[in-house]
């Protein structure tokens, strides 16, 4: 029997519940809350939390996409072959600051709220993206290449028929990957006043309170493996359709 086929519904279920109905989770997180202390964190809908912490997820792993895509393209090609080493030196530098210190430079740019965690998440994503687009454009079948050159496709129909769906499988182990990384992140976006679920997570650190710690950790996790297990099954989907 697969487990998966089991526990994946489980864990959606309990996703929901924790967002939807987390009351029900009073009498497990009572213990872990001061003596007096609500264990409930109810300052905030989790669903309203939740959803914008996605969105913030979701435009800056978009952004970051579009950005290392393109610029994979073009140092993929005989062009843009030089920019190569630049390019790998930008990506890399997102990776070079720290998620805290990029919020601190772009706060005073960008005022409190959700800009300075986009820009934050942004650059975080974009080496991975990036790195496994290039390696997916650089390594794909010279004989199938050598046969969309027969047919008579030129360079951009090549591009847009053969490499990048032949590429995609692994360009989508990237943004997996950047996708998880963009979940935990996000949540230090509170200390600058966006709306996402470190807000519970910092409030139980503020009041000592280890059962909002655990509760905004809790959903954060989960969001996490039930993106990164669907992401992962749509990789293999997509794998099996283009013979990789």
């Amino acid at each position: 029997m697969n487990v998966g086929l089991i526990l994946r519904p489980l864990l959606v279920l309990l996703l929901l519940a924790l967002v939807l109905r987390p009351e029900w989770f009073t009498p497990i997180f009572a213990p872990l809350a001061p003596p007096g202390a609500p264990a409930i964190y109810a300052r905030s809908s989790l669903l309203s939390l939740s959803l914008s912490h996605l969105g913030l997820v979701a435009a800056a792993t978009l952004a970051a996409t579009i950005v290392a895509v393109s610029l994979a393209i073009f140092v993929t090609r005989p062009a843009g072959a030089a920019f190569k080493p630049l390019s790998r030196t930008i990506a890399n530098m997102g990776q070079t600051f720290p998620p805290v210190a990029v919020l601190a430079l772009a706060v005073p740019a960008l005022g409190f709220g959700s800009g300075p965690t986009l820009v934050a998440l942004f650059l975080y994503g974009l080496l991975p993206i990036f790195e496994n687009s290039v390696t997916a454009l650089t390594t794909l079948s010279p004989a199938t290449m050598d046969a969309a050159r027969g047919i008579g496709l030129n360079r951009w129909q090549r591009l847009l028929r053969v490499e990048l769906p032949l590429a995609f499988p692994v360009m989508l182990t990237g943004i997996r990957l950047s996708v998880v990384i963009a979940l935990g992140t996000a949540t230090i976006g509170s200390t600058v006043a966006a709306r996402t679920l470190g807000e519970v997570i910092i409030a139980g650190l503020l009041t000592n309170n280890t059962a909002f710690v655990l509760q905004g950790g809790l959903i954060v996790g989960l969001f996490a493996v039930l993106i990164y297990d669907a992401l992962i099954q749509l990789e293999t989907f997509l794998a099996r359709r283009t013979g990789a």
